[in-house]
């Protein structure tokens, strides 16, 4: 069964920012796990009509979870975080590029 990196005893916590502001994961937790712990569903907006997208299949066949990490758009549910990442929601315009 699934457990929370919550209940892990003795991890510490890597530190990384999301959209400017300082965040906090369990080492080993994707992007896409740690901002969704953090209360953050809506990652981007569709192009077309605007809709909010999220990780939704958490293994990267969706897409739905890109997010700009260090100027690059990636899956946020394929990447480790790691300290100091600077990510960033992916503007409308950069999707459609």
């Amino acid at each position: 069964m699934f457990r929370s990196f919550e209940d892990a005893p003795g991890e510490t916590v890597v530190t990384f920012f999301f959209n400017g502001s300082n965040m906090t994961a369990r080492p080993g937790m994707t992007v896409a796990a740690a901002l969704l712990s953090a209360g953050h569903t809506a990652l981007r907006e569709t192009p077309v009509s605007g809709a909010p997208r999220g990780p939704f299949c958490m293994m990267g066949a969706c897409y739905d979870c890109l997010v700009s990490i260090d100027g690059e758009t990636v899956q946020a549910c394929m990447t480790v975080v790691e300290p100091g990442l600077k990510v960033e929601r992916v503007p409308v315009h950069a999707e459609s590029e």
